[in-house]
């Protein structure tokens, strides 16, 4: 991971996943991009001095460990970040959400689900109540990579998934599949699933979990009520369009406690 990038609008929500991002910089040594994408009438010289406060604030507390710099743009938010990100060409993207409207509506807000339909890159989503620091408690060490088994076009896919994975004490990452009652797991995704388990070992100790349920959402959030030591959520995107509006719905809204990695693939 060189490069992160975090759009930013200065609320309690962005403020917390840019935190969560330089944290992440720092200890992956990756460049931090810090966004502002200006709307209508916002005060394009009341942005800059807010991103170099924020900069010379980051530069007191991470000294010469973290490398950061930030830029102001004008426009629509999605077009924007998607020129951006094709010239900065980073390896992640971190967006805040707002706990309080995926409870009411979905999980999370609708510029990261746009951001997310439209780019290829890593997207994560970081709840308003998440902190970093529970990546730093062993009870919270477990990752859960919730797949259909389905194989992958992109064999590299899941490399950022593994990179993150590391920045956790003594991590463990949870394939976990959901299927009806009464039914087999086919050759194929059997194939799929030991080769999902291979791609993080000998360094991260992996198991499978199988959660018999008829509903995909509904047997993920079963496991996640029962396995509070979980402190990140991965899925994989195969389809934006249509998968992001099917997968994040009203039903994941219980978990914006979680940190959530949407991973493209394709």
């Amino acid at each position: 991971m060189k490069t992160v990038i975090v759009p930013v609008d200065f609320s309690d929500a962005s403020t917390n996943a840019l935190l969560f991002a330089a944290e992440l910089s720092k200890r992956a040594s990756a460049d931090l991009v810090i966004v502002n994408i200006l709307q209508n009438d916002d005060d394009e010289k009341e942005a800059k001095n807010k991103l170099k406060q924020i900069e010379a604030d980051f530069e007191k507390s991470f000294s010469s460990y973290l490398k950061c710099k930030s830029f102001v743009g004008r426009g629509n938010l999605v077009a924007s970040l998607k020129e951006i990100t094709e010239v900065q060409n980073p390896d992640l993207i971190v967006m805040g959400t707002k706990g309080a409207s995926g409870l009411k509506r979905i999980l999370i807000g609708s510029n990261t689900v746009k951001i997310i339909a439209n780019t290829t890159v890593p997207v994560l989503v970081i709840p308003e109540v998440a902190r970093f620091e529970n990546f730093l408690d062993a009870a919270k060490n477990r990752v859960v990579l919730a797949t259909d088994l389905e194989a992958l076009e992109n064999e590299n896919a899941l490399d950022i998934l593994k990179e993150i994975a590391l920045l956790i004490i003594e991590p463990k990452i949870r394939v976990v599949s959901v299927r009806p009652k009464n039914t087999d797991l086919g050759y194929l995704k059997r194939m799929e699933r030991d080769a999902l388990l291979s791609r993080f070992s000998p360094e991260i100790p992996t198991e499978r979990i199988t959660v018999f349920s008829s509903s995909i959402l509904g047997g993920i959030n079963f496991y996640l009520n029962e396995h509070w030591d979980t402190g990140l959520l991965a899925m994989v995107a195969r389809n934006s369009g249509d998968l992001i509006q099917r997968h994040y719905t009203r039903e994941m809204a219980s978990h914006t406690h979680l940190p959530l990695l949407v991973i493209h693939d394709g």
